[in-house]
């Protein structure tokens, strides 16, 4: 599958119920947000490939073999993993911690040893692969549920799927079914994201 536009859309009914599988195998269970808006602890994490390439979308084993890494890595600092979206080119995650320093390093690793990974599966050693990661931390509680549709909207937003819990690389399907349909409709409508992203993103929340 070299096109990753098309890693969803081209699979087999079968296939796509294979990943929702190992989507469910490989997630970390979402869990309501504590209140901690006056505290730098809640972060916006996000890392694109160099000139948004889709070397994460190369096939869909990668995908799957990245989301497992990156959930690995976030989890050695992480506190919690609120919400995290893969797409072939980028990914994003909603965290909690105290040490983001630690944890960008922990990305910056790993970012490392997947491009000597990648250039060799790819015979191409040299080539720039990532571009840094890069955080915003939640300056209160709004910020944080429109960072969180955000995240679980932006296969969506990039035209991979229709419905966010058809997208297997991410947490949407936990999320959807631990806080239920209703609820999570509800904090859509209350948190819409607008314009979010743009510009990284805005300062009026």
């Amino acid at each position: 599958m070299g096109q990753p536009t098309y890693i969803w859309r081209k699979l087999t009914p079968m296939q796509r119920e294979d990943l929702l599988a190992w989507r469910k195998r490989q997630a970390l269970p979402w869990h309501r947000p504590p209140h901690r808006a006056s505290e730098k602890t809640r972060y916006h994490l996000t890392a694109a490939c160099f000139e948004h390439r889709p070397h994460i979308g190369h096939s869909r084993e990668r995908m799957e073999s990245f989301c497992g890494t990156l959930l690995a890595t976030l989890g050695q600092c992480a506190a919690q993993i609120h919400a995290w979206c893969v797409l072939p080119n980028h990914y994003h995650a909603l965290i909690e911690t105290t040490v983001i320093l630690d944890v960008l390093a922990d990305l910056g690793r790993m970012h490392g040893r997947l491009s000597f990974d990648w250039n060799g599966e790819e015979q191409t050693r040299g080539r720039q692969v990532w571009c840094g990661a890069a955080e915003r931390y939640m300056r209160n509680d709004r910020h944080f549920s429109v960072t969180l549709n955000y995240v679980h909207n932006n296969a969506v937003h990039h035209g991979y799927v229709q419905r966010w819990q058809d997208w297997p690389y991410s947490s949407a399907v936990e999320y959807l079914a631990q806080m239920g349909h209703d609820e999570a409709a509800r904090i859509w409508r209350e948190y819409p994201i607008l314009g979010y992203g743009k510009g990284w993103d805005n300062a009026e929340l």
